[in-house]
């Protein structure tokens, strides 16, 4: 076997492997590339499908001799190619964030070298005799080597980006034979740290191209627009293996022709167009223009877009404009195929960011598939290219403290490894429209070797701007920034930013690369970070972190599905469930997060001009187009029931401008009355059906408050609750005060100071006795403060009674009295309050608690009453924020609204379960069996409830979903407060105005046993 451990050589990065060029396939004419499928390609035929495979644990154990067919004669099994052989069963599953899964000894990796060899057959087509043969592999993981018909053909390194071999020399008529081996680990490994499951394989497609002896190698495709944007000119930089007469027709976006020209070229050459009016590029208006080359036999196709891309005086701009980048990170991830993306599943994600308002993609952190950058010209994108360059475990390493993060990034030796990266990638996609920015990769610290690859990168492609997070202050590195052309942080807070954009000395733009953790149940400071983003023009915005769970399709031992994450599969080391931090779900569901980041970011914003008066402003936050393509409808509700509706005249506001509109609405003057208003797609779209809501907006136009009764029922109701009054009675059995009445029996334990029964017409609405709690399932925002809680005791607090008494009062209630405690072992109690439980005649229990909290104790989770009611209680009917869950920092995307929910509709599921369910806001809130026999809940301010079939003690056990054994009660807990879920597991912490973090509060709930049916 033709190999020399390349694979730990820094100077080796290849062997015969083709210099880097654009993506394109080669047709034989203009209608076959206009098809855009590769299959319509003559000169194109696939590798893709069943190889011969077999796996080593080590390179060691490799038979020499593999590739030269004679092995094939064993039991080697198939494997499909493209796929990570992890998903296939082979070695195994394995997470890391930061920590390298290796000894970190560069560029040497472990002798236990992990290897997969793959054999298979194909037949060159008669065709394809007497020209050029290559194989392009776009995706293997991480160095591998080439054989052809036995003969020895290249090495490569670099997992995301293609490697190309002439095979010319090696192919015959008819049936060839084509042996790969890859390892798992190469000295590229200590440059590929990211964030992610680490995989391997033959991961993405594998093919052959023919191509004439005389061709075009590559095309750089240049639309350049004058300064005033009213001409243009592609530039078309050729570079050709030979003489060759080349001919260029372009067409533009409707399809007709906009120029042509021709010429002679002889190893590089530039073919020009002028374009007259060019139609511009932009992620709101995706115009492409449609490139033909024609040279020989072969025809090329390339989709360009006119756009420039500029800073100006700090402030980031498309075409002349000021755009905010209002983005999301984005790995290559699906839960059964790793790695491995197929088309469908890339147009998944691309039409659920369209629907949620997204414009921008970082492609963290390594360059896409070719194919999802083809998607993402024609959706219309902003795509922030990165290189496959992350090296974060130096800091892990135990070497030179901080310094150490810079090691690679500084050393020479890595020089040309880390400017190849960037070479691959810009070479690859520089004919995207799509690609606004290019980015140096992530987390890598920062020194001479990037600024080689921002040298490089400038004098390849001047269009467009540089990025590249390490170099941020804080890292402590290299201070010589002048080849970036932004600031860029990750998770900096809103004072920060707001404190970058004011200062006068920062003269670049900033751009969040990551912001507003989307971990779990979160992120829940979306607003506020757009709030100052929105405010501050050297602000260009940010990607939240991240996309998409990156969770694993598994099922228990008793077959119930679940995702796995890190640390399911026996790995070391891993980072648990920090890979599931998405905005959807594995299986691309969308999570609450998504719904608020969609409102948020909305490109329409509507405000009350003269709510009285019917008149409000919308303002048009697209940066290029009008809003002719909207509706604006509007439904004006009074407790939750729809009186009236309507749709205004059509929209029309220009990019960046605003109108007033007239909502012709009649206010009822009788309730809690509502308007919504939303803003609609007229037709149908690429991505989303006629009538997808853009953004809404409500407004209260009426405040009484929301379920009281008209003026003849609460005159009949008070008649009622006269006659009924007579038959209360209270009367003490031993600790337990025992107050009855004309329809109900209430029980009060006196040394336990809490209710413990509640019951009307003989129907039971408690389990247990309520109790106070503090303690919340912890969030995975919560991962920080939860030390703090814990170690406070907060999970374990119990109520001390220091004393409770009982009267009678005037109007016939009952009351009992209670002074308590919360507190655990250990610590001094976190609460002292005192509670006092009135029994109305008419069966309702007014709870009201003030409460003083200990001086030195973090924030509060939350501070309410937890009540367990009976098997068979699933219906929950509410007045707030719905339909989904809503926290004091996440319920942008809620609506004030009556609601009607099955208590398994109140839960999210999340893939490491943790606090879920609760709405803000709550007016009122019914519980009860589907008869309606239950409990209403209701308090002079709004108050946050949950009803959930898990206690918090049940969601904060579990680590997977399919642990959780839901209980046949349901467990209601309505809260004064609950903290926000912020996105501190990675972000700044809880902002203070969304932490329950007062001192002395007072609380007053009213518990009514009801048949709400009557």
């Amino acid at each position: 076997m033709t190999i020399s451990r390349e694979w730990e050589q820094l100077d080796c990065l290849h062997i015969n492997r083709e210099p880097a060029r654009a993506s394109f396939i080669p047709y034989d004419s203009k209608a076959a590339a206009k098809s855009g499928r590769r299959v319509s390609s003559p000169h194109y035929q696939t590798l893709n499908g069943a190889w011969k495979f077999r796996y080593h644990k080590s390179v060691q154990e490799v038979d020499p001799a593999f590739h030269s067919g004679d092995s094939l004669q064993g039991d080697w099994e198939s494997l499909i190619v493209p796929s990570c052989w992890q998903t296939n069963g082979y070695d195994r599953m394995h997470y890391t964030n930061v920590a390298y899964p290796i000894p970190y000894d560069p560029p040497f990796v472990p002798d236990e070298n992990p290897a997969g060899a793959y054999v298979r057959d194909f037949n060159l087509p008669p065709g394809w005799t007497g020209k050029k043969t290559y194989v392009v592999f776009e995706g293997v993981n991480a160095c591998f080597y080439v054989w052809v018909n036995g003969a020895f053909v290249g090495y490569s390194q670099g997992s995301r980006i293609p490697s190309e071999f002439d095979l010319s020399a090696y192919v015959k008529a008819g049936s060839n034979s084509i042996a790969v081996l890859v390892l798992k680990w190469c000295d590229g490994t200590y440059l590929e740290d990211q964030d992610l499951w680490r995989y391997s394989g033959i991961y993405r497609d594998v093919y052959l191209v023919s191509r004439d002896s005389a061709h075009i190698r590559d095309v750089f495709a240049k639309p350049r627009l004058e300064a005033d944007f009213s001409t243009g000119e592609v530039k078309v930089e050729l570079e050709t293996t030979a003489a060759l007469d080349v001919s260029a027709e372009l067409l533009d976006p409707q399809g007709v022709k906009a120029g042509e020209v021709s010429g002679s070229i002889d190893g590089k050459g530039v073919l020009s167009l002028k374009v007259s009016r060019p139609q511009l590029w932009n992620a709101e208006q995706p115009r492409l223009y449609e490139l033909y080359l024609q040279a020989g036999e072969e025809v090329l196709r390339f989709r360009i877009g006119f756009k420039s891309v500029e800073i100006k005086d700090g402030v980031f701009t498309i075409n002349g404009r000021p755009v905010k980048l209002k983005g999301v990170n984005r790995h290559d991830s699906h839960p059964v195929l790793g790695q491995s993306i197929p088309v469908n599943h890339m147009i998944k994600d691309l039409n659920l960011m369209k629907q949620h308002n997204v414009n921008t993609i970082r492609t963290s952190h390594y360059p896409n598939d070719p194919r999802f950058l083809d998607l993402c010209d024609e959706y219309g994108f902003y795509v922030i290219d990165e290189a496959d360059l992350e090296c974060h475990g130096v800091i892990y390493t135990g070497k030179e403290g901080e310094v150490a993060f810079h090691k690679l990034a500084t050393d020479p030796a890595w020089k040309e490894a880390f400017v190849d990266r960037a070479v691959r990638m810009v070479e690859r996609d520089k004919n995207h429209a799509s690609v606004i920015i290019w980015s140096l990769g992530n987390e890598s610290g920062y020194g001479a070797n990037h600024m080689a690859m921002a040298e490089w990168t400038k004098i390849r492609d001047n269009s467009r701007p540089v990025h590249y997070e390490g170099a941020a202050p804080h890292y402590l590195g290299d201070t010589n920034v002048d080849c970036l052309d932004m600031e860029s942080r990750m998770y900096a807070s809103t004072t920060a930013i707001a404190e970058y954009a004011r200062d006068e000395k920062n003269t670049k733009p900033l751009f969040l690369c990551e912001y507003s953790h989307a971990m779990g149940n979160g992120p829940g400071d979306l607003q506020d970070y757009w709030d100052v983003i929105y405010a501050e023009p050297k602000l260009m915005g940010g990607c939240v972190w991240e996309w998409n769970d990156h969770g694993i399709a598994a099922k228990s031992p008793s077959g119930v599905p679940y995702f796995a994450y890190g640390g399911d599969f026996g790995e070391k080391p891993h980072d648990g469930n920090f890979c599931i931090d998405g905005l959807v779900s594995p299986d691309r569901k969308a999570h609450i997060g998504l719904l608020e980041l969609k409102q948020v970011i909305a490109p329409v914003y509507v405000t009350a001009e003269d709510i009285g008066g019917g008149l409000f402003n919308v303002s048009n936050r697209y940066d290029f187009i009008d809003l002719s393509h909207l509706s604006l409808r509007w439904k004006l509700e009074c407790d939750g029931v729809l009186v009236d509706q309507g749709m205004t005249a059509p929209l029309t506001a220009a990019a960046g401008e605003s109108q007033l509109v007239q909502i012709p609405y009649t206010v009822q003057g009788n309730g809690n009355e509502w308007l919504t208003v939303s803003i609609w797609e007229h037709g149908e779209t690429r991505w989303a059906p006629a009538g997808h809501e853009i953004a809404f907006a409500q407004f209260q136009v009426h405040g009484a408050s929301a379920g009281k009764t008209s003026i003849a029922e609460a005159a009949a109701d008070t008649e009622a609750k006269r006659q009924r009054a007579a038959f209360i009675s209270a009367s003490e059995a031993g600790s337990l005060l025992v107050v009855s009445g004309f329809d109900f029996r209430h029980v009060f334990d006196l040394h336990k100071g809490t209710l413990v029964e509640a019951a009307r017409h003989g129907v039971a609405m408690l389990s247990e006795p309520a109790r106070f709690t503090v303690w919340r399932a912890p969030a995975d925002n919560d991962m920080n403060i939860r030390k703090e809680w814990e170690n406070e005791g907060f999970d374990r607090a119990v109520m001390k009674v220091y004393g409770s008494s009982w009267e009678t009062l005037e109007n016939g209630a009952v009351q009992a009295s209670v002074a308590f405690s919360l507190g655990s072992y250990i610590k001094s109690p976190l609460l002292r309050g005192e509670s006092r439980w009135t029994f109305q005649t008419d069966g309702s229990i007014t709870l009201s608690v003030n409460a003083d909290v200990r001086e030195n104790v973090p924030y509060l989770p939350r501070f309410g009453v937890e009540l367990v009611m009976p098997k068979g209680t699933e219906e929950v009917e509410y007045y707030g924020y719905g339909p989904h869950e809503s926290y004091i920092d996440k319920r942008i995307s809620a609506r004030k609204g009556k609601y009607l929910l099955s208590v398994d509709e109140m839960a999210r599921t999340y893939v490491m379960p943790q606090e879920t369910g609760s709405r803000y806001g709550t007016e009122w809130a019914a519980v009860t069996s589907e008869l309606g026999m239950g409990l209403r809940f209701d308090a002079p301010t709004p108050f946050s409830f949950q009803a959930l079939h898990y206690t918090a003690a049940d969601l904060t056990a579990a680590s997977h979903t399919h642990e959780l054994t839901p209980r046949e009660e349901t467990i209601v807990t309505v809260d004064y407060k609950m903290s926000g879920v912020g996105s501190n597991s990675c972000g700044p912490q809880l902002l203070d105005k969304y932490r329950l973090n007062e001192k002395q509060f007072a609380f007053e709930l009213t518990l009514t046993p009801i048949f709400k049916e009557d």
